[in-house]
């Protein structure tokens, strides 16, 4: 497609010097006579560049810009003026102004300008696609995370989620096994019926029996009428049974027959009620120890163990804690309507040494505590939890803000590793491998000499020198 340019100027003759000039050099051009009919054209058409005039009837061109912007971010704004005054320009740049012309001005400059911009205005967006598609590649469901460990477990979840098979998820508190559950339940033929949860540590043991499998009226003192449990609220559904190691003996029993026989009976009923329910369990404890000691029945174990996974400890997988902290910062942007800006890199290294005992779910909280608190547009290490700062104090020497692995670190390794995959499955056809990937055989080129991956012998695409002086960095 042709490039396209919004002239916005008060000046017809202007307007038709420059449409004329770009529209020979292949540029698809309209124009607008003053800057609220170029604001109602952005938002119905689609632009790669604005060529704006300063000075105009009604709205300005520089007061004209954040309106612009809040349309579209990414567009290209290029002022013209007759009156190049020093504070006039800095003015509009701040305002997110790209480049400037005084009037008047050489055709043969203003080529060379459109053409770097609209250069410039393609790589970022090639470039913002590319971190997208990073992002959607390490993100299942709300799973975040580059590391080794969690890969490993998107992989099982992703080859079981299609069957009907019991799975059984193991790992400390905090780790998001939950999560594991509903990525599992969303991504299988189950997906819009219910998935039912119950902690099984949180309700006392009296009545747990009732909660999981229901009462009929006059079962005992106080049942007044028929309740459903929460097997037969997930027919044809799921149910996650969390903390399942905590389950008294006789509760095990009967949650070995349902998943035998895939029948039960209410409290004070007589007659076995079927069901279709897939089972999803999850625990904190080590089952086979549980089992020796005697307080978990050895059949069931065998039998929630159909298929198991492991949710890593968070200290497991410390390259993920910058992309979880970034992301839980945003979330605490969004929920409590702030605006920090970024996580300074000596806070990073706190959060990146301490050992978190209460894993995805600690980090979490201490991101939307810090948030509350921090009192200016970057969150520093002193709003952090002192008993981090602390501990990793009287661990590692005082030069903490030494990160070996910030959040660049990480979406470059991220960025390679997707690159690298992209190239495998293109058998080394590095055109094929853009075409994957969403980008120019140039963007490729550039990125692979930039991450120092190793390819096959092959001509280097036309254009890479202008490539790289325009080229956005991550």
């Amino acid at each position: 497609m042709k490039p396209s340019i919004l002239i916005i100027d008060d000046e017809e003759m202007s307007r038709f010097i420059l449409r004329e000039a770009l529209t020979k050099r292949g540029y698809f051009v309209e124009e607008a006579p003053d800057a609220e009919a170029g604001i109602k054209k952005i938002r119905r058409g689609q632009y790669d560049l604005i060529l704006l005039d300063v000075q105009m009837p009604g709205l300005s061109g520089i007061d004209a810009i954040p309106k612009i912007k809040d349309i579209d971010p990414s567009l290209i704004i290029i002022m013209t003026t007759a009156l190049g005054s020093k504070e006039m320009i800095m003015e509009a740049i701040s305002r997110g102004a790209y480049d400037y012309f005084v009037k008047p001005f050489k055709m043969e400059e203003m080529e060379v300008v459109v053409k770097r911009s609209l250069e410039r205005h393609r790589l970022e967006l090639e470039l913002r696609n590319l971190k997208e598609q990073i992002s959607q590649t390490f993100r299942y469901e709300n799973i975040i995370g580059t590391s080794g460990a969690v890969q490993d477990v998107l992989r099982l979840v992703s080859r079981v989620a299609s069957t009907t098979a019991t799975v059984l998820i193991w790992g400390e508190t905090g780790t998001g096994k939950e999560l594991i559950a509903r990525a599992i339940h969303q991504n299988s033929s189950r997906k819009d019926k219910p998935m039912i949860k119950l902690n099984c540590a949180g309700i006392p043991e009296g009545l747990l029996e009732s909660e999981l499998f229901g009462f009929e009226k006059g079962a005992f003192t106080g049942a007044v009428e028929r309740k459903l449990g929460k097997f037969e609220l997930a027919d044809q559904g799921t149910i996650f049974l969390d903390e399942i190691g905590d389950m008294n003996p006789g509760a095990q029993a009967k949650i070995l027959r349902i998943l035998q026989e895939m029948e039960f009976e209410r409290l004070g009923g007589v007659k076995p009620i079927k069901i279709d329910v897939r089972v999803i369990a999850a625990t904190n404890r080590d089952l086979t120890e549980a089992v020796k000691q005697g307080i978990f029945r050895e059949d069931l174990f065998h039998r929630l163990n159909l298929f198991s996974i492991h949710n890593p400890a968070l200290r497991q997988r410390v390259e993920d804690i910058p992309i979880l902290a970034d992301h839980f910062l945003k979330e605490a942007n969004a929920r409590f309507e702030r605006s920090i800006r970024s996580i300074s890199a000596e806070a990073m290294a706190y959060l990146m040494k301490y050992e978190w005992p209460g894993n995805v779910r600690e980090l979490k909280n201490t991101i939307e505590r810090s948030v509350l608190i921090t009192d200016g547009d970057v969150l520093t290490s002193k709003f952090l939890p002192p008993h981090i700062t602390k501990e990793v104090s009287d661990q590692t020497p005082a030069n903490v803000a030494v990160l070996e692995m910030d959040l660049a670190t990480t979406l470059r390794n991220v960025e390679r590793q997707l690159i690298v995959d992209a190239l495998d499955r293109a058998n080394g056809v590095q055109r094929k491998a853009a075409k994957l990937l969403g980008v120019t055989e140039r963007v490729l080129w550039y990125k692979i000499k930039k991450l120092e991956i190793e390819v096959g012998s092959g001509s280097e695409p036309e254009g890479m020198d202008d490539l790289e002086e325009d080229v956005i960095d991550d």
